[in-house]
Order: C-alpha cells, then sequence, then structure tokens
C-alpha cells in the first residue's frame, strides 16, 4: 500500500462508521442512517472495519477516529476468537454472543483483517496481536469449506506472507496458502469449460473475491499458474459484469447459473469494491494500466456510474442495495464498509489521486440528505 500526502476533505470521511461504531464494535444494520441496535455486531463486519481504518491510516496516520476505532476493531476480534482458533460471529447489543461458532465466511474474513493489520498496521503493538491471533486462526484451515471462506482466508495468508519474508513462520504460512490456493484452483479447473471460466457451477455474491484471492496467492508464492488463474478468471468477470463501460454486478434476485438468465438486480455494495481489490490485484502483479481503469469502474459505481445512473455513496456512507425500481434507503455497516475501502484502496494509488477526489466531491455535491 502506497501512502500519500493526500488532503484528506477529498476523501469520504469516516463519520457514518462512526455513526455505527461504539465502544464494542459496529452496528450490523441501519435505518436509514439511524444504527440499528437490534442487529447487534457480526465479526463479518469488524474484521472489514478494521480493514477500512487501517487502510484510512494509510492515507492519514494522524487520523484521530481512525486511531480511536482501531483498537476497539482489534479487540472485539480477539474477544470472538475461540480456543480453537475459529470465531463467534454474532453478537447480540447485550455484549452476548449468539452463537456456538462463526460462519466458514466469517472465520476466513477474521483471518483476512488479521492478515492485512499484520502487513499494514501502523502501530508494532498493533501487528503483534494481529500475528498472535493470525497463528490461533490457522487452526481453522482445514475447517473452512467453501470458496469464498476459502479465499478470504487466502488473501489473509497472502498479506500474512509479504508481513513475515524474514520470520520463521513463514513456512506455515506459505504451506497453509499452498494448500487452499490449491483448493480452489481445483475447484476452478473441475467446472471451467468452453466459455465458462469460473470456479463454480453459479456465480452467487462477493464474486471477485476469488479471483483476487489466486492472483495475490501466485503473487505470495511465485506461482505463475495460480496467478493466470487469478487472471483469467477476472476477465472472465469482466467479460460477465462489464456492460459499454459500466459495472453492473451479478444481482442478488436468483444469482446467475451456468446456462441460465444473468439477474442485474438487486446489486449489492459489496460486489463493486470486490471487482476494486481483485482489479488492484491483478495491476500490482502485472502492472498493467488497464486493471487500474477497471478498478476505477467499481468505485464509479457507488458514485452514479451504474445501471440505474443513481449515486449509491452519501457522505461517508452508502446505500444498501440498488433494485430494479427503487434504491434501499438503509446505509448499514457492509455497505458503507465497502464504499470506504474502494474509495481508499484507489486513493492510495498516485496517479488516481487527482481523478478519485473529483469523482467523489462530485457525488458529495450532489447526493440527497
Amino acid at each position: 500500500m502506497l501512502r500519500l500526502s493526500w488532503s484528506s476533505s477529498i476523501l469520504p470521511s469516516l463519520e457514518h462508521l462512526i455513526t455505527l461504531s461504539d465502544d464494542v464494535g459496529v452496528i450490523q444494520h441501519a435505518t436509514e442512517d439511524i444504527p440499528n441496535r437490534a442487529t447487534g455486531y457480526c465479526t463479518d463486519d469488524v474484521a472489514r472495519a478494521l480493514i477500512v481504518v487501517y487502510q484510512k491510516l494509510a492515507l492519514d496516520p494522524r487520523d484521530a477516529d481512525a486511531l480511536r476505532l482501531a483498537p476497539i476493531y482489534l479487540a472485539f476480534l480477539q474477544d470472538a476468537q475461540l480456543p480453537d482458533g475459529r470465531f463467534h460471529n454474532f453478537m447480540g447489543y447485550d455484549r452476548q454472543w449468539l452463537d456456538c461458532v462463526g460462519t466458514h465466511d466469517s472465520v476466513g474474513r477474521a483471518l483476512w483483517a488479521l492478515g492485512f493489520g499484520m502487513r499494514y498496521a501502523p502501530r508494532a503493538t498493533w501487528r503483534r496481536l494481529c500475528k498472535r491471533l493470525f497463528n490461533k486462526g490457522l487452526n481453522a484451515i482445514d475447517w473452512l469449506q467453501y470458496a469464498r471462506s476459502q479465499s478470504y482466508a487466502i488473501i489473509g495468508l497472502s498479506h500474512a506472507c509479504h508481513a513475515s519474508i524474514a520470520d520463521i513462520e513463514l513456512p506455515a504460512y506459505s504451506d497453509a496458502l499452498r494448500k487452499l490456493a490449491g483448493a480452489l484452483k481445483a475447484r476452478f479447473e473441475a467446472t471451467c469449460a468452453g466459455d465458462w471460466e469460473w470456479f463454480e457451477e453459479i456465480m452467487t455474491y462477493d464474486n471477485a473475491r476469488l479471483c483476487e484471492a489466486m492472483v495475490r496467492a501466485g503473487a505470495a508464492l511465485g506461482d505463475a499458474d495460480l496467478q493466470a488463474i487469478g487472471l483469467r478468471s477476472l476477465a472472465f468477470y469482466n467479460r460477465v459484469t462489464i456492460e459499454d463501460g459500466v459495472f453492473v454486478p451479478i444481482g442478488n434476485e436468483g444469482w446467475y447459473s451456468r446456462g441460465g438468465a444473468r439477474p442485474r438486480y438487486s446489486q449489492q455494495p459489496l460486489e463493486a469494491v470486490s471487482l476494486v481489490d481483485a482489479a488492484l490485484a491483478a495491476y500490482e502483479a502485472t502492472g498493467d494500466d488497464q486493471f487500474v481503469n477497471t478498478a476505477q469502474l467499481g468505485l464509479d459505481w457507488y458514485l452514479g456510474r451504474n445501471s440505474r445512473g443513481i449515486a449509491m455513496a452519501n457522505g461517508g456512507g452508502c446505500l444498501d442495495g440498488l433494485n430494479e425500481s427503487s434504491v434501499n434507503l438503509n446505509m448499514g455497516a457492509e455497505s458503507t464498509l465497502a464504499y470506504l475501502s474502494a474509495a481508499y484502496s484507489l486513493a492510495a494509488l498516485p496517479d488516481r489521486k487527482e481523478r478519485t477526489g473529483r469523482a467523489i466531491i462530485g457525488a458529495l455535491s450532489t447526493g440527497g440528505e
């Protein structure tokens, strides 16, 4: 991640994330822009939030809000971790855990956030705790069974490898990364045929994370085959979802089965940040500027360059979904964190500084209150 001399006034602020956050974590859902406390907290969102505040601190190391929120989110993950290395996911507003063990995705996302923190957290104390929790979480690697949960862990492992070049733990991280990436490679090889170059027989949610995982695994391991699968699947995904220069993600209304109709709504904000991150991972791996342009299409989705021409970003928050004849006016944690992460990721690229800033300023000046 590149650190820039950046005027924070042209980036989306943490204001809405602050509204959703308290001294425990991040409230999951909102009624428009008001936190819905009855929905409590989840590891999924707190993991995303930890990544976002570390991204913000990479751009502005003195951001007081990010410095305050980072230890809150990290403490949540510490409390969420079970003795066997897995994590709880759901916590009620009364601070009581509501599950015995979290979902596969939540465990994968926790590992992703901790690996990211090992690499990018600005304080040594934070990096050490991330590493301690991450190492304990390695026990959960074999438990992860699904493509997305494996992909989240792969991304975390790739960051851990980069953070640990001179550490004795590196072989353990590399072995775990090779195992999970091999499983994802096997999925791709089992279903890729003809004009369907994908990891499953159906595209569901957070799709581009699978491409990102393979690109990052290939880069971390120096494995050209893994990287090639990541780039090949990303190219296929782009052919499916980019229409006349506009990103149109797979809609939640039925998903997209091989040979079936391709649903266009309801579009979810997490799809756009997934495209941003996958494209930027491809750019880091290849140096090809076309991937930066693709990443910009993902950010543009939030700013109104989408299939309905509606700005989803509103200040530092993001509307929860784009439907065929309406929008979901709620601004929950997942949506808001997706937008913030996408904006901060592109802001970290020097040659995108002015363009990203202009686009966000335009969206903020035209967005409704």
